[in-house]
């Protein structure tokens, strides 16, 4: 099985998720579930089939996360350093309009673009990898290429 690299927080928030999942969400739904059973016929009872729905999605996410996180490998970026981009790295770039950006490179799991937190797995994140300051580096995305250059590498802060 590939490893499922991820930073601290990003395994943190996911055992909370299914901390959570497995301690309220389960537990609550099947409350609601023999409730509306115990109210009689099941073939017409809305709460009753909802319930049920509920608990498979409930169920379903629950395997997804224990999954996850049985492959994970925690990459800790406050224990690293250097003037290569890796995994856990903040890149900070210029793009050919002088746009500058700021990158984290997470795992798939916490990637949210909106907040400069992108996958390793991503585009931006597969060509920032093992590049160096000063380099220019190709995206290749959806919406056309962009050439970008590293104008920083930081490691441990964001």
């Amino acid at each position: 099985m590939a490893k499922n690299y991820i930073t601290p927080e990003g395994a943190a928030k996911l055992t909370a998720e299914l901390k959570h999942l497995l301690e309220v969400e389960r537990p609550k739904t099947v409350d609601e579930v023999a409730t509306a059973a115990a109210h009689g016929d099941r073939s017409e009872n809305a709460e009753y089939k909802y319930g049920k729905l509920r608990l498979r999605d409930i169920d379903r996410r629950l395997r997804f996360l224990q999954k996850r996180l049985d492959a994970v490998e925690v990459v800790d970026p406050k224990t690293q350093s250097g003037n290569v981009v890796f995994f856990g790295a903040t890149v900070e770039v210029e793009d050919e309009d002088g746009k500058r950006r700021r990158y984290q490179i997470v795992g798939e799991d916490e990637s949210d673009p909106t907040a400069g937190r992108v996958s390793y797995i991503s585009p931006i994140g597969r060509a920032l990898l093992k590049r160096k300051v000063g380099e220019f580096v190709v995206v290749r995305r959806p919406a056309g290429d962009i050439e970008v250059e590293i104008t920083a590498i930081h490691y441990g802060d964001r």
